[in-house]
């Protein structure tokens, strides 16, 4: 197996665990959907300028446009706002134990749709891996961190994070056969943003409330809220889609699961916490889930 795809879902994993963290204030001070349509029209203008340089929209063959829009309409737009919806609700640490399950829902919908069978090995890395990544997530600090408040129920928050990792999980799964065709990932990426800030950007026309700021826009507050977003839609997600054309499905999306680990040594930076060693057992198991199916 290449390892470069493998670095790659890892720097993906990576890049959404920082963000996630740098994204907490700034949407809840933003609320979900300004949030979004912010950092959704932003990196859109900046990803196209970025392809349009380096000359790769020869490599967009339009006729998969339904999955396009598809992708964009559901990974990125509805994905996206479940998600920060989730965020502002449970914290990062739990967001990103119920976005660890596109692992398995991913593999499910690969299984069925692309007819891609795992590999022995592939199955037993992948469950040590995601039994690290729930232990490092349900024990993630030794004390409650102030970065991790509950509010609301949390069956809401529960039912918000599901729904965002199914929907997120489609919007990459529908762009492989369009990767496999040559389709570059960074194009890709453009394509699925542009598409993403057309559709909020008509949706924000609705007149009601959960569709403005919460709080005035000011230019450290846009600056807070474009960063995690150039972080999470143009960096992580370019480097998962890249993972996704060289590697079966399902294994992609479990080294692109990784962030509720790599979080822990973040939140114990920003917070001053140490993790608890459970969650130090679970780093772990990840780590050896991860090498049993690179060495596979």
């Amino acid at each position: 197996m290449t390892f470069l795809p493998l670095l790659a879902a890892i720097g993906a994993s990576f890049g959404w665990a920082s963000g996630i963290v740098l994204a907490e204030a700034p949407a809840k001070q933003l609320g979900a959907f300004a949030f979004t349509r912010i950092q959704l029209i932003t990196c859109a203008l900046i990803v196209a300028l970025l392809v349009s340089t380096l000359g790769y929209w020869p490599t967009v063959d339009w006729s998969f446009w339904p999955a396009f829009v598809s992708s964009s309409l559901f990974g990125i737009v509805l994905g996206n706002l479940a998600m920060i919806a989730c965020l502002r609700r449970g914290g990062p640490r739990r967001t990103e134990l119920l976005l660890s399950m596109k692992a398995p829902m991913v593999g499910g919908m690969a299984y069925m749709w692309l007819n891609e069978i795992p590999t022995t090995a592939d199955l037993i890395g992948a469950s040590v891996a995601l039994c690290g990544v729930c232990l490092a997530i349900f024990f993630g600090n030794s004390s409650p961190s102030k970065s991790d408040t509950q509010t609301g129920k949390l069956s809401i928050t529960i039912l918000l994070g599901l729904l965002a990792t199914t929907l997120q999980g489609y919007g990459f799964l529908a762009m492989k056969p369009a990767l496999q065709a040559g389709l570059e990932p960074l194009a890709a990426t453009a394509i699925r943003l542009i598409g993403a800030a057309v559709l909020i950007s008509l949706l924000a026309i609705w007149p009601v409330d959960a569709m403005r700021a919460q709080s005035p826009l000011t230019f450290s507050l846009v600056g807070r809220t474009i960063l995690p977003g150039f972080i999470g839609y143009v960096v992580s997600s370019s480097l998962l889609l890249y993972a996704f054309t060289q590697l079966n499905a399902g294994i992609a999306a479990v080294f692109g699961s990784l962030s509720p680990v790599l979080i822990l040594p973040i939140l114990w930076w920003k917070d001053r916490q140490r993790p608890h060693s459970y969650a130090t057992l679970g780093a772990l198991l990840t780590v050896l889930g991860t090498a049993v199916i690179a060495l596979a």
